[in-house]
């Protein structure tokens, strides 16, 4: 995808940073009917979802078509320290995939 599709914020408080992304993804099922055509829209959906953190993977999350479009993630994690970098990064079944990193605040 040409254009990023990751909106993300890290906040260190009290020895935890918390860790909020927005996704912009349309999250196609492949259920779906085209009103325009009447045919099934094809699946289109991110499938894994990695953030990293120095180097250490701190969650991988398998998706599927049951997420809805625009995913919307939020964890926490003890550790952590202002001005250090989260690196989040998803990869989609078309093998579309974006990255983005954010600076702990």
């Amino acid at each position: 995808m040409a254009t990023k599709t990751i909106e993300i914020r890290a906040k260190h408080n009290n020895g935890t940073t918390t860790v909020n992304a927005l996704i912009t993804h349309p999250m196609e099922s492949g259920h779906r009917i085209s009103s325009k055509t009447g045919n099934t829209i094809p699946p289109h959906f991110i499938q894994e979802v990695t953030c990293k953190y120095k180097g250490m993977t701190l969650l991988t999350a398998q998706w599927g078509i049951g997420m809805p479009m625009n995913p919307y993630l939020s964890f926490g994690f003890e550790g952590g320290e202002k001005g250090e970098h989260i690196i989040l990064k998803w990869v989609d079944n078309r093998g579309d995939n974006d990255i983005a990193e954010a600076i702990i605040k």
